[in-house]
């Protein structure tokens, strides 16, 4: 798109133009729902007293089930749904694209985004991640994508990161999601994003000076990214990672250069010495090349593959995961040479897998996202959705540190009110951006003999015990008294039903 387009638009969008867009918001929801995006004629329920095995699948591999799917993993079975699942190029996407594909700063490479004011860059990347993560049917490869984001953590806050994350969003994390390790951690260490988040950008060992190298890059790939604070290197790795890594750069304003827009290699501020990482030679005179030398290193490393397994299981299974389980990951991620596919279908088909059922707080953005889906809703993430993941503490792009959100419980525990908040809020239409209608869900699950039961158990994934159901009982006598519910207000009292079973601590957890 040229810049006199581009200025229309942006002229247009200040006047009348963001009513063109609500307008398109209305169509695309319209479309979307006319071919298939809605709740089918008639839902099922799990009826066990533990969380069926098929929702489980859907809690942790998907962001939790949309309407119908359950009936559909039971259709075709756990294992061909994973396989299908890891093959996301074979899944027809098109109605999420129409939602999700209409952010123009996406597109752009790294040197030319800055054209783009910082609220619209963070405004676009957060509200495309939002959306995939709700209407995505490649739903394992969206998971993916927050597992490795996480993992390779870039903070939108430090420096031009917000004007580079977005093409590392699209080549690095999207793009590897679901490939092989090796490929995703080597296009991360040379993302002009990652190169500026870690200083690497700075890491340069002039001839004639006394610079040293930087190693905050180095440092991170090691205790971070691939071997894990306790993989067994020493200082001396990270200084000699340190400088193999020397060199690589990035400068937007390269506006001569063959391609402005990515990493470079400057062969003036790189050590070509000899070097020894982990106890491997890399030979003098090796230049650009000691990047590769060095990736292949602690990609193939051994404790890599146990740091990768073990956080894989954390994030899947158990905040303390059974080592068999670590160990068996680990040795598929090494006989595979890091195939992800591989090491998660090893995962998902896991007794361990099966066992922890429920065990697992939801985070925020797994929470919002997954109450949204469970609903139906409808919604373009646009001003005002997201800001309830600020106020439970996980804004998208946002954590301080290199090492992401955490996947333990306790630092999520202090915003659980608001998720209740969210909850009733989302459940009587009253969550910013969000649209719910309750009643083709109702009418899905049984229309009028819909029970307290049956609606718990089409969210939680299993019947509610007996203190669960007295306890929404006592909660809902309470709210008929104070609000003089009545048969007239019947579709209050289902908001108020489905708001109390989506705070509750079972759908807090997965």
């Amino acid at each position: 798109m040229n810049r006199d387009r581009r200025a229309f638009l942006k002229t247009s969008l200040a006047g009348g133009g963001a009513m063109l867009m609500a307008g398109c918001d209305r169509i695309t929801s319209e479309v979307t729902r006319t071919f298939g995006e809605t709740i089918p004629p008639t839902l099922t329920v799990a009826e066990g007293e533990e969380i069926d095995a098929d929702f489980h699948l859907l809690s942790r591999a998907a962001f939790g089930p949309w309407p119908g799917d359950l009936e559909r993993v039971r259709s075709m079975g756990r294992e061909a749904w994973v396989e299908e699942q890891l093959q996301p190029e074979g899944i027809t996407d098109t109605l999420c694209d129409l939602r999700a594909e209409r952010f123009e700063s996406l597109q752009f490479s790294a040197g030319n985004a800055y054209e783009f004011r910082k609220p619209v860059l963070r405004d676009e990347l957060t509200r495309h991640t939002f959306l995939r993560a709700v209407y995505s049917r490649r739903q394992l490869f969206e998971v993916m994508v927050e597992f490795w984001t996480d993992h390779l953590n870039i903070d939108l806050n430090k420096g031009d990161c917000i004007y580079l994350k977005p093409s590392d969003d699209r080549d690095v994390i999207r793009r590897h999601a679901l490939g092989k390790f090796r490929d995703l951690i080597r296009a991360s260490a040379t993302s002009p994003a990652m190169l500026v988040y870690l200083d690497g950008k700075s890491n340069k060992v002039r001839r004639g000076s006394k610079d040293v190298p930087n190693e905050n890059y180095a440092r991170e790939l090691l205790e971070l990214h691939t071997l894990g604070v306790d993989g067994g290197y020493t200082q001396d790795d990270v200084r000699d990672a340190a400088r193999c890594l020397s060199g690589w750069t990035f400068d937007h304003k390269r506006f001569f250069a063959m391609n402005p827009s990515e990493a470079f290699f400057r062969a003036d501020w790189h050590d070509d010495g000899p070097k020894r990482v982990l106890g491997h030679e890399i030979a003098a005179g090796g230049g650009a090349r000691d990047l590769d030398a060095l990736i292949d290193i602690v990609c193939r490393h051994h404790s890599t593959a146990r740091f990768i397994a073990g956080k894989l299981c954390r994030r899947f299974v158990s905040y303390d995961p059974p080592v068999a389980l670590i160990n068996d990951l680990a040795t598929v991620f090494t006989s595979s040479d890091g195939d992800v596919r591989e090491v998660l279908k090893k995962l998902f088909a896991s007794d361990a897998f099966l066992a922890s059922r429920g065990a697992l707080l939801k985070r925020p953005f797994r929470f919002m996202v997954s109450a949204i889906r469970a609903l139906g809703a409808d919604t373009h993430a646009d001003r005002g959705t997201l800001e309830p993941l600020d106020q439970m503490g996980q804004g998208l792009f946002q954590y301080p540190t290199p090492d992401g959100y955490p996947d333990e419980e306790t630092p999520w525990l202090g915003t659980l009110m608001w998720r209740w908040n969210y909850a009733i809020a989302l459940a009587s239409g009253e969550a910013a951006g969000v649209r719910v209608m309750l009643d083709p869900l109702v009418a899905a699950l049984g229309g009028g003999q819909t029970s307290l039961e049956k609606g718990f158990a089409y969210f939680i994934g299993r019947r509610p015990r007996a203190e669960e159901v007295e306890a929404l009982d006592k909660a809902l006598a309470v709210a008929r008294d104070e609000a003089g519910y009545d048969g007239e207000s019947r579709r209050l009292f289902r908001q108020l039903l489905c708001g109390l079973v989506l705070s509750s601590p079972a759908f807090q957890r997965c």
